[in-house]
């Protein structure tokens, strides 16, 4: 296979299989073999006589040559016993209890499959609504969606896949101005992205400055109302703060809703880019359009006849995923048949206009999209209304707004997904993104820091003879080639990445993709940190006036903004903000002589720090602690377990609460106090272990820090943050950080390296790590 090592490395860690010691049992090889010839088996369904072994070498072939991939589901479960193959799934939550934790039980059972859940909280009844039943008071949706949130997190901690889910609330829901803040507290709900479902009405009293009515979902009773305009504005300011509530226009939706008679389309994934009816489950997979490029005098272009032949067998491929799929649930294997959606779509459209020579932010770019997707689409509902002629058109085609047309085989044929972790597998810019960054510093073993370059702009420099690793750097410092000099102007003209292109030109590109696909486009708009709250709603007015179904922003560096808020004290009194925690210190009180803080909360982790770690032999295998420490000080502990086992969860929570201790101002010997000598069965028994149990390991581990710092050893001082590195300088990005923290500090929690953000997600180009799975 022509992949990299990182992407093999990906793969040997994500998706192989593995035995009972987590040791892998085949090599990628296998496992291309192995989804190859499960997916095909599904021929036989329709024909006894059709030639499985031939289909299985084609899709073994097309998978193999990068030139097609399927979500990454199906790449970790066909041919095995689990066998659920599907990326995204929808359930309904209904306005009773029982049905409320109906749909948590069937999340559940979803997430550990390896699936994401996208759900409408819109029928629950408003937060202080009459429960007709018990006579009590309604707790509403933002209540239950943080129920939702901790089932995820108990559930997601032995799975292949994090669980990952949208929520949705209509804007004419009662409760619409809480569920809009409600993760601008980003420890909040961070197992959701959440969107606001938008309907034509309220954007046209958005233009117009008018007020619009607030419905009870129970009754569909008037409750009151409220300015459109005030509400939008809302929407922008938390979006501008933390990126998140992202918007979804529902009437668009059900406008291409292929079902209408099954019910109002109310949700989509986690990613936004597939709307589902409840109990609908989507089968993703995107082409490579790189492998899809060929030269024609002197210059790349679009080879449409491989691409072509590359869609009909995409097409083929997925519906037979339907065919030999699990579905987690009876209701989902159900409805999924009935409609056959599938959702194919592109990857490394960004790099493809890099070997083109056309910027991304240019009507070039713009009418390079247009072109790509009206051919995939078109060949792709081809191939669905040559399959319905063989296999039959899907279940409720007589019911659908297609009925009148030609027998299709699947309601829907298109989708532009985020491709993650399948883009890093076949070496290219992720789904219809721009590069995100051009050079970056990886971390690898060994505290070793190399800069890693994106080859085809290493390529282009190397032939113009500029190429140098100085130059490289430069790029790393700036973060992009435009204020570099050396840089021909021509390269620096397409060499664009994600903060260089303007906003209006990420919501055009995806306007021009939205236009020939059947469901919607997942697209991030990036800005620059200095970006205002006119330049957000600038963005979602433009979406909505260019046809987007949603659309999702990130301000860079807004989740790092959070401030230390001392809260309330005794008797309701509020006590002002404190911008630092040198300021909640110098605003401590006193009483009896005594200076206490109130309701202070820890210092902010720093956005770098350094550390030592140190391998202990424990009872049960080994335990690798690491100690971290910046100017101020040991700041926080971290744990983890080697493969032969031992206890991660009391581990981790030791570790947890000592950095926590740490940075609200503990002294360092009484945790060590406290911890040194806690004894532990497992490591008593056992010869040879120098420590009693975990605890202790961490104290002793926290001790010889301690003691080396005051000994008049001098430790290491911190590397400079990476917004503020100067060529040369070691960056150290940190690995072992909590996925809550990695939003923060941008780094990745498995490798440290840097994050990109896409489709409500943020993901790990490096070892494929990603919040939404």
């Amino acid at each position: 296979m022509p992949i990299s090592e990182n992407a093999r490395a990906v793969l040997e860690k994500r998706y192989l299989i593995r035995d009972e010691h987590g040791q892998p049992t085949e090599t990628v090889d296998q496992l291309f073999h192995r989804v190859a010839g499960a997916i095909a088996a599904a021929d036989a369904r329709f024909d006894p006589k059709a030639d499985v072994d031939a289909t299985a070498r084609t899709f073994y072939d097309m998978m193999t040559g990068l030139d097609f991939l399927p979500n990454s589901p199906t790449l970790m479960n066909a041919g095995r016993p689990l066998g659920q193959l599907s990326a995204c799934f929808v359930l309904p939550v209904a306005d009773s209890m029982e049905d409320i934790f109906d749909a948590i039980k069937n999340a559940a059972l979803i997430h550990k499959s390896g699936g994401g859940t996208g759900f409408s909280f819109s029928r629950l009844r408003a937060k202080g609504s009459t429960v007709n039943s018990t006579g009590g008071v309604a707790s509403g949706p933002i209540s239950f969606m943080k129920v939702f949130n901790a089932a995820t997190e108990a559930v997601k901690q032995g799975g292949t896949r994090r669980g990952a889910n949208m929520g949705i609330l209509r804007v004419d829901h009662p409760d619409i101005m809480e569920f809009i803040g409600c993760k601008n507290d980003t420890h909040e709900i961070n197992n959701f992205n959440i969107s606001v479902g938008l309907t034509e009405a309220f954007m046209r009293s958005v233009e117009q400055g008018g007020e619009y009515d607030l419905v009870d979902p129970a009754t569909g009773t008037v409750t009151g109302t409220l300015n459109a305009r005030r509400v939008f504005e809302t929407v922008v300011a938390s979006a501008w703060q933390t990126g998140e509530p992202g918007i979804i226009f529902l009437d668009r939706l059900n406008r291409d809703n292929p079902v209408p008679s099954m019910g109002e389309i109310e949700s989509t994934n986690p990613c936004g880019e597939q709307p589902l009816l409840p109990y609908e489950a989507c089968n993703l997979g995107s082409i490579n359009l790189v492998t899809h490029l060929k030269k024609s005098g002197g210059r790349y272009v679009l080879d449409k006849k491989k691409l072509g032949d590359t869609i009909r067998k995409a097409v083929h491929f997925l519906d037979n995923v339907i065919e030999v799929n699990k579905y987690p649930l009876d209701e989902i294997d159900k409805m999924t048949r009935a409609t056959r959606k599938i959702g194919l779509g592109v990857m490394g459209f960004a790099d493809m206009l890099l070997y083109m020579g056309i910027p991304y932010n240019s009507e070039a770019g713009v009418a390079q999209a247009k072109e790509v997707m009206e051919l995939v689409n078109a060949v792709g509902h081809q191939e669905s209304e040559k399959l319905a002629g063989t296999r039959g058109a899907f279940p409720l085609f007589g019911e659908s707004i297609y009925q009148n047309g030609r027998p299709l085989r699947n309601a829907t044929v298109t989708t532009i997904a985020p491709t993650g972790t399948l883009s890093i597998i076949a070496g290219v810019s992720s789904g219809v993104e721009p590069v995100f960054a051009y050079a970056y510093i990886r971390n690898v073993m060994d505290n070793t820091h190399l800069i890693e370059t994106n080859q085809i702009l290493k390529d282009r420099l190397t032939e113009a003879g500029v190429y140098s690793e100085e130059l490289m750097e430069q790029i790393v410092e700036q973060g992009s080639l435009q204020h570099v000099e050396g840089i021909p102007e021509e390269i620096r003209r397409v060499f664009v990445c994600a903060h260089d292109v303007s906003p209006i030109w990420h919501v055009k590109m995806q306007a021009a993709f939205q236009e020939y696909t059947d469901n919607a486009v997942s697209k991030t708009v990036n800005f620059p940190n200095s970006a205002t709250r006119e330049e957000v709603a600038e963005v979602y007015t433009l979406a909505y006036k260019l046809g987007c179904k949603g659309t999702t922003i990130y301000r860079d560096g807004s989740r790092d903004e959070q401030v230390l808020n001392i809260g309330k004290v005794a008797g309701g009194r509020e006590e002002p903000r404190a911008e630092t925690y040198e300021e909640a210190v110098l605003s401590a009180e006193c009483e009896n002589g005594a200076c206490v803080m109130r309701n202070i909360k820890p210092r902010p982790r720093p956005a770098v720090t350094m550390g030592y770690t140190e391998k202990v032999k424990i009872g049960c295998g080994n335990l690798y602690i690491t100690v971290n420490y910046d100017e101020n000080g040991i700041c926080e502990v971290f744990t983890n377990t080697g493969r032969a086992g031992g206890c991660p969860s009391q581990s981790e929570a030791t570790a947890r609460l000592v950095s926590i201790a740490l940075r609200a101002g503990v002294d360092g010997d009484e945790l060590i106090h406290q911890l040194k000598g806690i004894r532990c069965p497992s490591c008593l028994r056992q010869k040879g272990v120098p420590v009693t149990s975990c605890p202790d390991a961490i104290a002793k581990a926290i001790e010889r820090v301690v003691k080396a710092s005051q000994s008049g050893s001098a430790l290491p001082p911190c590397p400079s943050p990476l917004s503020a590195v100067v060529p040369g300088e070691p960056i150290i990005p940190r690995p072992g950080m909590t996925p809550a923290e990695a939003k923060l500090a941008k780094y990745c929690p498995e490798c440290g390296s840097p994050m990109e953000h896409e489709g409500g997600c943020v993901t790990c180009r490096n070892c494929g790590y990603s919040k939404c799975g």
